[in-house]
């Protein structure tokens, strides 16, 4: 199973504090184990709300509203995809994460096409592998 592990904004990351090299050192071993293991498909972080915009959809026309964004709790500084056997197994990965700030960290699964059942019909299963195989294409040139 593919899961996403989301680690939420703070106070700090919200300011545009980065990382100091101790923990930035620290999360590249973790990150070394993950690829390892064969974990990790994918890892981010990402600036702070004020860099960011947000799009609302009501009605015909979308709203832009520029950040930051005031609901910090609400906020994502960064990700990773992980690849598990199961939740318990990610749980597991991420007790091991170099944490200890307090920091909030979430984990939900990623949709897989056996999950939409019958709705989800082969022309639509055979866009959608159509698209990751573009996708891979694009990342490789």
């Amino acid at each position: 199973m593919r899961c996403m592990v989301i680690v939420k904004a703070n106070k700090d990351s919200e300011a545009g504090v980065l990382p100091n090299k101790e923990i930035l050192t620290e999360m590249g071993k973790f990150n070394e184990e993950l690829v390892k293991a064969g974990v990790m498909l994918a890892a981010e972080g990402l600036q702070s709300s004020s860099k960011g915009v947000r799009v609302k959809f009501s009605g015909a026309t979308p709203t832009v509203m520029d950040g930051p964004f005031t609901e910090t709790k609400e906020l994502i500084a960064g990700f990773w995809l992980w690849q598990v056997r199961s939740m318990e197994e990610a749980v597991e990965w991420l007790k091991r994460a170099p944490f200890g700030g307090g920091e909030e960290v979430e984990i939900r699964r990623v949709f897989e096409a056996e999950d939409f059942g019958a709705e989800f019909t082969p022309e639509l299963r055979e866009q959608e592998s159509r698209q990751r195989k573009q996708v891979e294409q694009h990342k490789a040139s």
